[in-house]
């Protein structure tokens, strides 16, 4: 009875919400607290450093936390019919998805490439193992420690850049001989380099994270990002003429920051979002809270994130047909574009619909890895991670999957659905009503975006909270920048990549709301 008349409620709520800011902001403020409190806050009692509970295990932030205990649900399903859950049938097209265009995980690539950062290893120890800083703070262009954003500064509080016919870009990381320049040495190398040719090598950025330069999506995120950074601190340092670089460069690279968590709530979550209701960047209401606690991202965290099956296997690249995984490594498609076309591209291309039977055929070794880490992590059962962030179990392969075949796949792997691998039951499941994704992906991702986009330690009471230190924090300028950033658009037509009439956006203009799960066949 109370989910139908919120249902009929909602669209009468929304309209308010546009209508009265305080409004808005309490009831964005409800919404993100329900969705948080649907599950056991931080900290969690485990972690991948021991299966049980131990003082090692609460604090060596080296390994991933865990929001469930280890459990053994072995024997496994081979890993060859296991990721065959992700393989198109033969002479199968890839289906799209109704909402999301390619800008949504080139978008999310580039977030969670921040701070999921297992470690790519051969040892079952490393495999364990993370080296994020567990916070949204941007180290895919600021970098992971001290020396590496020493290593990427310029003067001026700005970021070393190139210039190039079509605009501002991080600079070159490679020598004309395919050799890391040696003001570079102390960043990441980029994963995969000692395979590249040096033709590849040369078109990389140095950027802070080694993954920044995996796709031309997430090298799109980072030429806008640095020329945001780089144009506040140039207003900063026009208005505070007293100030060393250090400073001019903090600033900025606050504002930036908080900045960017702005648009991954207001643009991207509410993208992935069924609701009628913008939620906000509002952190005031979560400093009373029980959730607002010290981010440690997750081992599962790290695997409801591969939204590998999203990414389109085709793409309309200027003008002409390509495939994405021509894309990979390949900077001069960004550069000898320009970023205003980039954009356009992505934006225009549908991505692919998330889920069972659609995986692009170049990512299918990506999907058999991932599969290796839930196991290695001893990670529980899909029905298990169901009841504990509070949704019920499914008793019925059907009742996971209505996409032909999927349902008769996992009952031949696992038997019983209660011994269906989180992984595999996360995107097996059919996509949520106006949203690109399955339920249980969906509750997690709310639940762990809000409860740590919103405590990052810029947004505290202290800091965001108290006038005198956000001025001080943020400058009035930086102050105006956030307030005036909606959208990826508005940073694009602030520095120099207008892209006219074209659509930039997450969205597909021509979605329309609707009561239906997206089924395939």
């Amino acid at each position: 009875m109370l989910a139908w008349l919120i249902a009929a409620l909602e669209p009468v709520i929304a309209w308010l919400t546009e209508r009265w800011p305080a409004f808005h902001r309490w009831v964005s403020g409800l919404l993100i607290n329900g969705i948080v409190t649907e599950t056991r806050p931080r900290p969690h009692p485990w972690s991948t450093r021991t299966p049980y509970i131990s003082w090692a295990g609460l604090t060596d932030r080296t390994y991933s936390a865990r929001q469930l205990p280890a459990a053994d649900l072995s024997p496994f399903p081979s890993q060859e019919a296991t990721t065959a859950v992700f393989t198109r049938p033969a002479g199968a097209p890839q289906a799209s998805c109704a909402k999301s265009t390619m800008l949504f995980p080139a978008f999310a690539q580039y977030l969670t490439d921040g701070f999921i950062r297992t470690m790519v290893s051969s040892t079952y120890e490393d495999r364990r193992r993370t080296t994020s800083n567990h916070e949204i703070d941007l180290c895919t262009l600021y970098g992971r420690t001290e020396a590496q954003t020493k290593a990427l500064r310029s003067t001026g509080g700005r970021l070393k850049s190139q210039q190039l016919p079509t605009g501002e870009y991080p600079p070159a990381l490679y020598d004309d001989q395919g050799q890391i320049l040696a003001e570079f040495a102390v960043l990441d190398p980029p994963l995969g380099a000692d395979d590249m040719p040096i033709a590849i090598k040369r078109q990389l950025f140095a950027l802070g994270g080694d993954r920044a330069n995996a796709t031309v999506g997430t090298m799109m995120m980072g030429t806008l990002l640095l020329r945001e950074h780089n144009r506040l601190a140039g207003v900063i340092a026009a208005a505070n003429p007293a100030w060393d670089d250090d400073r001019l460069f903090e600033t900025a690279r606050n504002v930036v920051i908080v900045l960017y968590i702005k648009l991954v709530v207001e643009e991207y979550i509410n993208h992935i979002s069924p609701s009628r209701i913008r939620l906000l960047a509002y952190p005031n209401d979560g400093w009373k809270r029980p959730w607002n606690k010290p981010n440690w991202i997750t081992a599962e965290f790290s695997l409801l994130y591969r939204w590998h099956s999203l990414v389109s296997e085709d793409i309309t690249w200027a003008g002409q047909p390509l495939k994405t995984g021509n894309l990979r490594f390949a900077g001069d498609q960004l550069t000898s574009h320009g970023l205003a076309d980039a954009f356009a591209w992505m934006s225009a291309q549908p991505a692919a619909l998330l889920g069972a039977h659609n995986t692009a055929d170049y990512l299918q070794d990506v999907e058999w890895k991932a599969i290796q880490q839930a196991r290695d992590n001893q990670i529980g059962s899909y029905n298990a991670y169901r009841v504990a962030n509070g949704m019920k179990a499914v008793t019925a392969f059907e009742e996971i999957s209505t996409r032909p075949g999927v349902a008769d796949q996992l009952r031949t792997l696992y038997g019983h659905v209660d011994k269906v691998e989180l992984y595999v039951g996360l995107f097996a499941e059919d996509t949520a009503a106006n949203s690109p994704l399955p339920p249980l992906i969906l509750r997690m991702v709310a639940i762990d975006a809000f409860s740590q986009a919103l405590t990052n330690p810029l947004l505290s009471r202290n800091i965001w909270g108290d006038p005198v230190n956000q001025k001080a924090a943020f400058t009035a300028e930086g102050l105006a920048a956030i307030t005036s950033t909606n959208t990826l658009r508005d940073l694009l037509v602030r520095n120099g990549a207008d892209p006219g009439v074209a659509f930039i956006g997450m969205t597909r203009p021509a979605w329309k709301r609707n009561g239906k799960v997206q089924r395939v066949g």
